[in-house]
């Protein structure tokens, strides 16, 4: 009675809330413009205080003790890392699911696919199982889980709000954007991050939300914790000499093949965890602690630098300042390279970013001593300066998003001395690295999970000769058009999801009714109107009809979903969605190559560049055929405003289906600088329900 109360009550704030915004901005792209004001400032509030509460808890839990403590330190270093994971495990395995690994992964599924994958209760997960895990010293950073949580909390918000399933896709690099500004201090690399690494594009219609949304994060984190760096190097680092040329292109070289060792030991240890059927599930994080605290223990007791555990800025900070031996530089990058393996692989919670600039850092201060030696150069500002180069190189050779990895060094130390070197050190790192291995670390992580991202041509051939009929779905929850719309809305509630089609009393379809509109009519007071009143009549497809011809339409629209129709009647026979689209492609494709296996697909070691950009495989559990109980948000809003595009995002205008497909409709759909979002993903009834909480 008290949880139903609550509902009730919460329902009626959100009621209340949505009026008032419809009656301050009528038009929803306002509206969206709003919120993109507010959730910069939001999300950097969150921000800070996930940082802080990871500071708070490392304090307290990690670093109670010292080498100057005793020997007491030494099991204290090694114990609590494994206790943190442990329990991290547990509530990753049995309440926050969705909470594991960086972060990034996640957000860029749910942007190419299904925002569902961006729900408050994966944020707050994120928010307490990192804090847990990072507090305890494991070898992770904040800035991947921040990503996360920001894009959680703009998508819920927008949610919340009953946006259209479009504008709900394009909060997601808003809050992406806001997350990084306001973790590195740096929004002018959030910004360039967001556009290469999330979006993939630089589209339009999500570039000025992400700027301000990255301006705003930063400001409020800047009026909380100060308009400091996050790390702080010497005033006089840059390039003083010409001849250290030849040495930031030789670091660059080096920090491709540490950049590709990192990647394949990280993947490889991950397989082999996943592998290990005898070890619970719950348990592995601990076992990553353990190792991890052996690694940082190891650290403390042969040269005194604790960086191992944790983000590591600390030491991070003295190697910039060239205040490390060359042999504890080569020590801390090793040591730092194996704990952040084990404390990722292993199933942890937490980002790769801060790890990737600490080994950097050292590997760029051993090439920083060489060039010292070999030149007779000036020691403190050399090593400041080669340092620097390392970080953003190593950042360029892992993430693959080369101009981040340039920005991100100049507005996280407030130095802008090294512009010709970094570009040296990091395009070589980056070539070299894409070159050797094709498949960046985000993309390889989700190909181990069975999802693989489009990327540049999409596989037409498989799609060719199939018809709609082959790929569609056929079992649907309808609602009936006499419905109200108040008894649709609780029908959905019901149910979960985000959209249902609707029939009149014969039984032929009307249009399709998404959740969110039904939220809007109730707030403008049209409780009583009736479904098939408002219900969006979309375009559709028919049973025989060719289904590259479909999917070119549905990239032509701007849509991911059409209604099938039975030809020459208004009988609905099945829904058409890119998931289905790709479950026929995945069922061709395993027909065609069936020796291929899903650790082939995720080996960086032998993977062909063409294959990847023509085949997607997903496991065989999620190309199984289920029933498709309602389409998904993003399977229906529009990507982007053109022609037949609703205002509202809930339905386009009418279309010839007979119509033949011309040559802009083949360019959108298999050309490399126009891709089809055709996404790897489980068939739509294995996802969540995308639009409750």
């Amino acid at each position: 009675m008290i949880l139903l109360r609550l509902r009730v009550g919460l329902d009626a704030i959100r009621a209340s809330v949505m009026r008032l915004t419809l009656r301050a901005s009528p038009s929803e792209s306002q509206r969206v413009l709003g919120l993109t004001l507010v959730l910069g400032g939001l999300c950097g509030l969150v921000a800070v205080a996930f940082h802080e509460a990871i500071r708070t808890a490392y304090a307290l839990l990690f670093a109670r003790y010292t080498p100057s403590d005793g020997w007491v330190w030494i099991p204290w270093v090694i114990i609590v890392p494994g206790i943190g994971g442990t329990l991290a495990g547990v509530l990753l395995t049995r309440v926050f699911p969705s909470a594991g690994g960086s972060g990034i992964p996640q957000v860029k599924t749910a942007y190419a696919l299904d925002t569902s994958g961006t729900r408050l209760r994966d944020a707050v997960g994120k928010f307490v199982v990192c804090t847990l895990q990072l507090g305890t010293g494991a070898s992770l950073g904040r800035e991947g889980p921040t990503v996360q949580i920001c894009a959680g909390l703009a998508t819920s918000v927008g949610r919340w709000l009953a946006l259209s399933p479009a504008n709900l896709r394009r909060l997601i690099p808003v809050g992406a954007a806001a997350g990084v500004a306001a973790a590195f201090n740096a929004p002018i690399a959030a910004v360039t991050f967001t556009i290469e690494e999330i979006v993939g594009t630089l589209d339009g219609t999500v570039l000025s939300g992400v700027v301000v949304a990255a301006a705003l994060a930063a400001v409020v984190e800047h009026s909380i914790l100060g308009g400091h760096p996050v790390l702080t190097a010497p005033l006089g680092a840059g390039m003083h000499h010409a001849s250290s040329l030849l040495l930031y292109a030789f670091l660059g070289v080096v920090a491709a093949f540490v950049s590709i060792g990192f990647t394949d030991l990280l993947l490889d240890t991950r397989m082999r965890f996943r592998r290990a059927d005898r070890i619970p599930d719950w348990l592995r994080p601990g076992i990553g602690g353990l190792a991890t605290g052996a690694l940082a223990a190891l650290g403390l007791g042969l040269v005194g630098e604790g960086g191992v555990a944790g983000g590591g800025y600390e030491t991070l900070t003295r190697a910039l300042n060239g205040g490390l031996a060359p042999h504890v530089l080569a020590l801390l990058c090793v040591l730092k390279l194996l704990a952040t393996v084990a404390s990722y692989s292993s199933g942890g919670a937490g980002g790769i970013f801060a790890p990737t600039l600490f080994i950097g850092a050292m590997l760029g201060g051993l090439v920083g001593n060489a060039d010292v030696w070999l030149f007779g150069h000036e020691a403190a500002p050399e090593l400041s300066s080669f340092a620097l180069v390392g970080m953003g190189a190593v950042f360029a050779g892992v993430v693959r998003a080369p101009m981040t990895s340039v920005l991100i060094v100049f507005e996280m130390t407030g130095g802008y001395g090294l512009v010709l070197p970094l570009m040296i050190a990091n395009v070589t790192s980056y070539a070299i690295a894409r070159r050797l291995r094709p498949v960046a670390i985000y993309e390889a992580l989700l190909a181990q999970d069975n999802i693989h991202l489009p990327h540049g041509t999409t596989a037409r051939g498989p799609l060719l000769g199939l018809e709609v009929s082959a790929a569609m779905t056929r079992e649907l929850v309808t609602m009936p058009a006499t419905l109200s719309v108040a008894n649709a809305a609780a029908l959905a509630r019901e149910h979960g999801h985000a959209t249902y089609p609707v029939l009149d009393e014969k039984g032929e379809f009307v249009g399709l009714l998404s959740e969110a509109r039904l939220q809007r009519l109730i707030a403008e007071g049209g409780s009583a109107r009736l479904a098939g009143e408002v219900a969006r009549r979309k375009e559709y497809a028919v049973p025989d009809e060719a289904l590259l011809r479909a999917v070119a339409r549905m990239q032509r629209l701007g849509v991911r979903q059409l209604p099938v129709l039975e030809r020459g009647t208004a009988t609905l026979v099945g829904i058409l969605a890119m998931s289905d689209v790709l479950r026929a492609q995945v069922r061709l494709v395993e027909k065609q190559d069936s020796a291929l296996t899903s650790t082939d697909r995720t080996s960086l070691m032998s993977l062909d560049p063409e294959l990847d950009r023509q085949d997607v495989h997903v496991s065989r559990d999620s190309a199984a055929g289920h029933a498709v109980f309602a389409p998904q948000p993003e399977d229906l809003g529009p990507a982007s405003p053109g022609k037949g595009a609703d205002p509202d995002g809930d339905a386009s205008a009418d279309i010839q289906t007979g119509s033949e497909i011309d040559a802009a409709d083949l360019d959108a759909l298999v050309g490399a600088d126009r891709p089809v979002d055709i996404a790897s993903a489980p068939p739509s009834s294995a996802l969540a329900p995308s639009d409750r909480e």
